[in-house]
């Protein structure tokens, strides 16, 4: 199983003015965006640790699940969570031929923790032998004003840490502040059910 994210968060997304109020930077001298690219480095280094450790897609882009078989032929847990949308289901043979799959033949069932690609019938459509399936979905909370409060927070609190320690080794265990706003965020590993 391989994610890939085909879209990334551009710059103008990420919320450089939040967490420069969040720091308390200093602002009217002429040269308030001369911290940005930091900034943005340590924003995208704290979205990177909290969805990796709550399994969500905090802001919204486009990704493609490959798989080389499915674990349950009647549905598929996805590793992802909010998913917005499903948009293909393509199923490649050893050669490389791809075949679109009828969005008809399957649905998005939606879950907090462990959305599900569920057949419209009995199965999945069949993965030849050496081939693969590629499952495009678009993911995340939305712009940054859809994310929750607690885990925007919870990202200005971290984006702030890894800012004031930029200098430190390593990343280290998450602040038990930052952990204590994710705790309803992360699933436990039973509840993703057959198929995760």
């Amino acid at each position: 199983m391989n994610i890939v994210e085909v879209t990334s968060v551009a710059a103008a997304a990420l919320p450089i003015a939040q967490l420069r109020a969040h720091l308390r930077l200093g602002t009217g001298f002429g040269e308030d965006s001369l911290q940005d690219g930091v900034l943005e480095t340590c924003l995208r280094g704290a979205l990177a640790r909290i969805e990796g450790h709550c399994g969500k897609v905090i802001l919204e882009r486009d990704l493609v699940l490959r798989l080389g078989e499915w674990r349950d032929h009647s549905r598929l847990v996805l590793p992802l969570a909010p998913v917005r949308a499903v948009t293909a289901v393509v199923i490649s043979d050893r050669t490389g031929a791809q075949e679109l799959v009828d969005p008809s033949r399957y649905r998005l069932i939606r879950d907090t923790h462990a959305p599900i690609v569920i057949s419209s019938g009995y199965m999945l459509p069949r993965i030849p032998l050496a081939g693969q399936a590629e499952v495009s979905f678009t993911a995340g909370y939305g712009a940054w004003g859809d994310v929750p409060g607690d885990m925007a927070q919870a990202v200005l609190m971290l984006a702030a840490a890894y800012y004031e320690n930029r200098d430190a080794a390593g990343a280290g265990a998450l602040p038990g502040a930052v952990a204590g706003l994710l705790t309803r965020y992360r699933s436990l590993r039973m509840s993703r059910g057959a198929g995760a």
